[in-house]
C-alpha cells in the first residue's frame, strides 16, 4: 500500500478523533475562543520550522495567507455547527466534501475520473441522502442554517485540499504549517476582536481539550501534507480516504455524547465506506 494511502488514511482517523475533541472543548469556551487558543498552541509546536518558512518566496507565502483565509471561514462554520448538532450527524454531513473535491479535482487539476470513482461517488451520495432523509421514526432536529454551515465549510475546505495538492509541490510541509498557522492566528485574533471575546490565556490551562486539539490538528496535517507530497496521491482519492474519520465520529457520538440513532447513521457511513473502496480499487 502507498505510503500516501497510510498517511491520508491515519488523518482521517485523527479528524474523527478532531471532531469529538472539537464538541468537548465547546463546551466549555466560544467558538472564537477554542479557534484562537488551540491555534497559538499549535504554532508554538511549529517554531523550529521558522528558518526553512522565512526561506520562502513572498509570493508563495502570499498564496499560503489565501489558503489560511479559505479554512478560516471554513472552521468558523464547522465549529459553530458542530458546537450546535450531534457530532455523530456532523461527521456523515461533512462527507459532503467528496462531491465539492470531485468537481474542483476534475475541472481544474484534471483528474480522471473512472467508472469506480463514479460508483464510489455516487454510494457516497446514496448514504448522504439516506441519513438525511430516513423514512419514518423521528428525526433530530438540526437548524437548516447550521446544515449550510456544514456544507459552506465542506466546500472551503475543498478548495483548501485543492491548494495543498498544488502548494506541496513547490515547498516543504513544515514551510507551509508555519505559514499557515501563522496566518490563521493572525484571522482569529482579528475575529476575537472584532466580537469583542475577551482574551484570557488561563483558559489554556483551564480547558484541555483545547491543547489536545492543537496536538491533534499539527500531527494530522503534517501527515496530510506528506501525503500530498507525493506525485501519485490524488485529490479525489484523498477526500474519499480521509472519510473514513465518519466511523470515529459515529462510535464517539454514542460512546461519550450517549448520542441516539447512531446505528442507522453507521448504517448509512457503511454505504458511504462502500463507496470509498470501489473509488479506490
Amino acid at each position: 500500500m502507498p505510503v500516501w494511502v497510510i498517511c491520508v488514511a491515519l488523518y482521517g482517523i485523527i479528524k474523527g478523533m478532531r471532531d469529538i475533541v472539537k464538541k468537548k472543548a465547546l463546551k466549555k469556551n466560544t467558538v472564537p475562543e477554542v479557534l484562537f487558543f488551540y491555534t497559538l498552541i499549535g504554532f508554538v509546536f511549529l517554531l523550529p520550522d521558522a528558518p526553512a518558512a522565512f526561506a520562502l518566496e513572498p509570493a508563495k507565502i502570499g498564496v499560503i495567507f489565501i489558503k489560511s483565509a479559505v479554512i478560516f471561514v471554513a472552521w468558523m462554520c464547522s465549529f459553530a455547527a458542530i458546537r450546535k448538532m450531534p457530532v455523530s450527524f456532523y461527521g456523515v454531513m461533512d462527507m459532503s466534501r467528496v462531491i465539492f473535491a470531485t468537481i474542483l479535482g476534475t475541472v481544474f487539476l484534471h483528474e480522471a475520473m473512472s467508472v469506480n470513482r463514479i460508483v464510489g461517488l455516487v454510494l457516497v451520495l446514496a448514504g448522504l441522502l439516506l441519513v438525511n432523509f430516513r423514512p419514518g421514526g423521528e428525526k433530530e432536529p438540526v437548524r437548516k442554517l447550521y446544515l449550510f454551515m456544514v456544507l459552506t465549510s465542506c466546500f472551503m475546505n475543498a478548495i483548501s485540499e485543492m491548494m495543498d495538492k498544488v502548494l506541496m509541490g513547490q515547498m516543504e510541509s513544515g514551510q507551509l504549517q508555519f505559514w499557515y498557522m501563522f496566518f490563521m492566528l493572525l484571522l482569529y485574533l482579528g475575529a476575537m476582536i472584532a466580537t469583542k471575546t475577551k482574551i484570557d490565556f488561563t483558559i489554556i490551562w483551564k480547558n484541555p481539550w483545547i491543547l489536545l486539539l492543537s496536538v491533534l490538528f499539527i500531527i494530522g496535517d503534517r501527515l496530510l501534507f506528506i501525503g500530498n507530497q507525493d506525485p501519485e496521491s490524488n485529490v479525489v482519492v484523498m477526500t474519499l480516504i480521509k472519510q473514513c474519520s465518519v466511523l470515529v465520529t459515529i462510535i464517539g457520538g454514542r460512546l461519550v455524547f450517549q448520542e441516539k440513532q447512531t446505528g442507522y447513521k453507521l448504517a448509512c457511513a457503511c454505504v458511504i465506506i462502500a463507496g470509498i473502496m470501489a473509488a479506490l480499487i
